[in-house]
């Protein structure tokens, strides 16, 4: 017999909906009052069961100034029924404001009359996919902009290639005037000795030579080994030997170019003219030998002076072709010019010889009048001034002419022109670069070069004392260089407008707090973090993580005796304040205004860092592309602290 059905009450279905893993709510009247959630909905909202009763608004008070509480209104009040996916909503969970997404849908339920008594609310968290979907986003554009670089680089090689060739074919043409001479030239330079020589550095003593530095200066093998350097070459020390000990005492190389000296070579004194770098060999920070490089020069700088008056014939040729031309007749008083030559000069046709010359700007004036007077002299007229055009701008140019005589006086003058302006400022970016990088460079490299000659002498003993401390200093010194291309690359990055801002939501006292490990790790610095913990910014966080690194780093660096360094973040107005301070002899103020400038590099008072000086620009850019500012504060034997702000 069939027992009959026994159906839930309707507490007990409710009890069994709560139990779902389906997030359901009901709502009644305008205001959204909760009058059932599943535990599922209360889990999401991160609250618990006491929001049964209130409204929306009361329960979850920070959906105020988002939409859904105006659109629960809109449902009850039309009788619709309103969804969204992937919608973003800020939820008070555990304490903390988060963003969650999800799909959702606020259903109308009407009476038979059509009038509404519920609103049925399901949604469902779809977080982890929207973030997933955001990850790979990222991870694309990072992508894009990977292989945008890479296409970057590859043009840049082949601007490289186009420069050689036209270099190339440049020196072809020099070669074939320069005929026999030039064949000479050629053989010289191929045949150019490079010499080495390693010198002990706490008493002199020769630790190992090469064939080349022994040709170079004319001594054999046993002239050289087993003696100091001085001893072995006592006709040079009067005048190196003060610099010798001064690398070996400050640690800083020493470079010469084309330097003229004296060598007895088999008995007789003969001048030479040599490229030599002194380079000290570091050990724990300690200078332990002398590397001596030494590129016999002689032949070049000697065939460069007997051709200079060639080159300059076939420079002038060269230019001529691409740049404006003048012929003066110095008699008449009339000068035939180039279309090229009025445009440099800002007309739009041909004019007197005197308008040319008014137009020259008058501080440059006197120099450009000189010229003419050592050029009726010396036959060549040569000298860069600056003219202004009509519309007021200021152009450089640059005049070369050869002047030609009768009877002894100068009678005509044929020449060149050529607007600089865009050279003159390419060319004080190339020398600040080119002056900074290949020094702070090639302490490394040379660094690596001799450790790797050492290395190759040991390779086969692999129970050598010598080889950890090789390898260590080799690592150094890859370490070295790969910061530098580093720092080369950002601020690449930051002239090319590529630094790109991934901003989140984040604590900013946790950041401090988890970075700088390295810092800790060493256990020599202790790190103070002080100030309001709780407040969060809305930034890229590994940008401001590098900031903060930066400004860290600076300060180990220039205030090693500092053992506390103390990082504080605090809140001004509508922006976080963060600094980095430290007790280390802080820096002069007439170098405070120019610390964030580019290459500018600031040395404290007893100590010298390496660096291209970039460290500090590339913070400014971070921090100028949040919206932020950076500054920092000094005063000599009290310290500085770096501080930078970001808005809320």
């Amino acid at each position: 017999m069939n027992q009959p059905v026994n159906f839930l009450s309707n507490d007990e279905l409710l009890a069994v909906l709560a139990s779902s893993n389906s997030a359901v709510a009901i709502h009644v009247s305008e205001d959204a009052v909760i009058q059932y959630a599943s535990n599922r909905m209360i889990e999401i909202w991160g609250k618990d069961k006491s929001v049964i009763g209130k409204s929306l608004e009361d329960a979850l008070p920070e959906l105020k100034g988002q939409p859904f509480i105006d659109l629960f209104k809109k449902v009850w009040n039309e009788g619709i029924t309103v969804s969204g996916t992937d919608a973003a909503a800020e939820l008070e969970v555990g304490g903390e404001l988060q963003t969650f997404y999800f799909d959702f849908e606020y259903r109308a339920v009407k009476n038979d009359t059509g009038n509404t008594y519920c609103i049925l609310h399901t949604a469902t968290d779809v977080t982890e996919r929207v973030l997933g979907a955001e990850r790979v986003q990222n991870l694309t554009e990072e992508l894009r902009a990977s292989n945008e670089e890479l296409m970057a680089a590859n043009e840049e090689l082949n601007a490289s290639n186009e420069e050689l060739s036209e270099s190339q074919q440049s020196l072809r043409k020099l070669y074939d005037d320069l005929a026999e001479s030039d064949l000479r030239f050629r053989s010289m330079v191929k045949q150019a000795p490079v010499g080495l020589c390693i010198i002990r550095a706490n008493d002199l003593y020769i630790q190992d030579v090469n064939d080349n530095y022994l040709e170079l200066v004319g001594r054999k093998r046993n002239e050289l080994e087993n003696k100091t350097i001085w001893e072995a070459i006592p006709e040079a020390a009067q005048l190196y030997a003060p610099i010798m000990n001064e690398v070996i005492k400050s640690g800083v190389p020493f470079m010469a170019k084309e330097h003229e000296l004296i060598l007895v070579k088999e008995g007789t004194p003969e001048p030479v003219f040599v490229d030599f770098v002194y380079e000290p060999m570091l050990n724990d920070g300690k200078v332990t030998a002398i590397m001596v490089l030494a590129i016999d020069v002689s032949a070049k700088v000697m065939a460069r002076r007997s051709i200079e008056d060639v080159e300059e014939r076939i420079r002038l040729a060269v230019e001529a072709a691409e740049t404006g031309t003048f012929d003066l007749d110095m008699v008449n008083g009339k000068m035939l010019t180039s279309d090229r030559f009025n445009i440099i000069f800002g007309f739009d046709r041909q004019v007197p010889w005197e308008m040319y010359a008014a137009v020259i700007h008058p501080d440059d004036q006197a120099g450009r009048n000189a010229a003419h007077q050592a050029a009726y002299e010396n036959g060549k007229l040569f000298y860069e001034a600056r003219v202004i055009h009509n519309d007021g701008t200021i152009h450089w140019i640059r005049v070369q002419g050869k002047v030609y005589y009768k009877n002894e006086k100068p009678v005509r003058i044929l020449g060149t022109l050529l607007d600089i302006t865009e050279f003159r400022r390419l060319q004080q970016q190339k020398d600040d670069f080119i002056s900074i990088a290949s020094h702070e460079l090639k302490t490394p490299i040379t660094s690596l070069k001799a450790s790797l000659q050492l290395l190759e002498r040991v390779k086969n003993d692999p129970s050598s004392e010598l080889l950890p401390k090789l390898i260590d200093q080799s690592s150094r010194s890859m370490h070295k260089i790969s910061a530098l291309v580093e720092d080369l690359l950002n601020v690449s990055r930051a002239s090319k407008t590529e630094l790109r801002l991934n901003k989140t939501t984040f604590n900013i006292n946790e950041l401090l707090n988890t970075c700088c490990n390295h810092i800790r790790a060493a256990n020599k610095h202790h790190l103070v973090t002080r100030g309001d913990r709780q407040l969060q910014v809305y930034a890229d966080e590994h940008g401001i993580d590098q900031v903060i690194v930066n400004l860290v780093n600076n300060a180990v660096k220039y205030a090693p005796d500092s053992m506390e360094i103390h990082l504080t973040v605090s809140k001004e107005g509508d922006m976080a304040k963060i600094a980095v301070k430290d007790n280390g002899p802080g820096i002069p103020a007439d170098k405070l205004p120019f610390l964030f400038d580019r290459y500018y590099r600031a040395e404290s008072s007893g100590y010298q860092n390496s660096g291209l000086g970039l460290g500090l620009y590339i913070c400014s850019e971070i921090i100028k592309r949040h919206g932020g500012q950076i500054g920092v504060e000094s005063e000599l034997g009290h310290g500085s602290t770096f501080w930078f702000t970001l808005p809320l």
